[in-house]
């Protein structure tokens, strides 16, 4: 069951407001049933909130499967023809981080400060632990909207209608974020049990920070290079993913609550909406892509046809979503392996001081994606062979881009910024509405209406609160 929408702004006056009656609730509590949750369950909660609205297909919560043009649909037209505001899609998404991951982690921050029974080594491992999932909820809203409430928007009391902050500034601060907190992911200190990703492995969590410092270092790559190499560089030297072992997933479980979205949508709805888009069949067919028997079902009969992106779709006649998707068990992707490659064959390309070549590092990419999807080392050799896949060092960067775009089939959030990134494949106009893909979210309508000043400064900053205003370093 979907929960309320509430504007950041707006739930964080309700805070405020209530932080000035606490000394009195105190003595009206018994300590034999407490109310406040504990810092593990704030952890937990706040981690499977993230990794959910980034896996969820529903046209409620995300559409970064259309925006990447991995699925269509077959009747309900508005989301793929990006019409964001008739189920309020940015409010969903900006709620859900802001309220059930930043704010959740906040507290958890304050209960570990709180908690006498934990020890200093405890608490710094533990705020460590907190602080990269809350670095990757920051970036998941900076690379939707821009320019976001941030420096502000978890200080409720001095602010209850926080400004917003420049997204390239955000960026840096996030970095610098990362760098401060990977020399204390280590030992065996942090959250174990209500850690769902990496069960209290302090060492992985580390390896998970530096990669996903190299995720930012490179999407900066083109608008501030001097910072991009440095972060990139530091990143690879402390440690990043070296095999999809260290991948950065979300476990879900066989029956509900706490089963995958996808299957939520796909299967226990019992309803025929997505479909494979043409986008996406249309250049993997002539690839012969061995992923395509993971990525889609047989449902024809050995033959791969896309629905029209954007158009009414009879479900029967077009390519279904693979098997392997419809799995309540199927884990939810944050950041992976696969991603690692494709961003150090990127700073290979640009002569950052990366251990390999750009093409051996390209190689690994694409090699480990089909082995995820379930293809083997023979298949992986079989395609970088082709021409029109081998790695073509005179245009590296549409090389990457591509190849990347294709990887990114589950983490459709990652497949969307990269075809921003890298420009790359030309994806097709909405059939219906004839509109290009967005750049951007626009704002909630909840900030429009509440938070109307710093609004209207934001929107102004960004070129407009439209489609097609580019996040900073979306420079082409």
């Amino acid at each position: 069951m979907k929960k309320h929408i509430i504007a950041t702004f707006a739930l964080l006056v309700l805070i405020w407001s209530c932080q000035t009656d606490e000394q009195y609730e105190d003595l009206n509590r018994d300590p034999k049933n407490p109310t406040q949750v504990s810092e593990d369950f704030l952890f937990t909660a706040a981690t499977a909130s993230m990794g959910t609205i980034m896996a969820s297909p529903s046209v409620n919560d995300n559409i970064f499967r259309f925006l990447a043009q991995y699925l269509t649909t077959t009747t309900y037209l508005d989301e793929p023809n990006y019409d964001l505001t008739n189920r309020n899609i940015p409010q969903t998404y900006w709620s859900e981080i802001y309220r059930d991951v930043i704010f959740d982690l906040q507290d958890a921050k304050a209960n570990i400060e709180a908690n006498e029974e934990l020890s200093g080594a405890e608490k710094t491992a533990r705020r460590a632990q907190i602080e990269v999932m809350e670095i990757f909820a920051w970036h998941a809203l900076v690379d939707v909207f821009g320019d976001i409430p941030y420096s502000q928007a978890i200080n409720a009391d001095e602010f209850t209608l926080p400004e917003y902050d420049d997204d390239a500034v955000i960026y840096e601060d996030l970095i610098n974020r990362l760098n401060a907190v990977v020399g204390n992911l280590n030992g065996s200190n942090g959250f174990t049990g209500s850690d769902i990703i990496y069960n209290g492995d302090l060492s992985a969590w580390a390896r998970f920070a530096n990669s996903l410092n190299l995720r930012l270092a490179m999407r900066i790559a083109d608008v501030n290079p001097s910072l991009s190499q440095a972060t990139a560089e530091a990143a690879i030297s402390r440690g990043v993913f070296t095999s999809n072992a260290d991948n950065a997933l979300l476990p879900f479980q066989s029956s509900p609550p706490n089963t995958n979205p996808l299957w939520e949508d796909l299967v226990q709805s019992g309803r025929s909406d997505y479909l494979i888009a043409n986008t996406l069949v249309d250049y993997l067919n002539p690839l012969d892509d061995p992923r395509r028997t993971y990525y889609f079902d047989d449902n024809l009969e050995g033959e791969y046809v896309g629905g029209i992106y954007g158009l009414s779709n009879a479900y029967q006649s077009y390519t279904h979503i693979g098997t392997a998707f419809l799995e309540p068990t199927l884990p939810g992707i944050l950041l992976d392996y696969v991603e690692v490659e494709f961003n150090m064959a990127d700073a290979a390309s640009r002569g950052y001081n990366v251990s390999g070549t750009a093409e051996d590092h390209y190689n690994a990419a694409i090699t480990a994606s089909i082995l995820y999807a379930n293809g083997t080392q023979e298949e992986a050799d079989a395609y970088l062979a082709q021409p029109d896949v081998a790695f073509d060092g005179s245009n590296a960067q549409e090389s990457i881009g591509f190849q990347y775009w294709i990887a990114m089939f589950d983490n459709p959030f990652q497949g969307w910024s990269v075809w921003r990134l890298y420009d790359t494949p030309t994806l097709n106009i909405a059939a219906d509405s004839e509109l290009p893909v967005p750049l951007r979210y626009t704002y909630p309508v909840n900030e429009q209406n509440l938070n109307t000043e710093n609004y209207d400064t934001a929107a102004s900053a960004i070129g407009g609160d439209i489609q097609q205003s580019r996040i900073f370093w979306d420079v082409d």
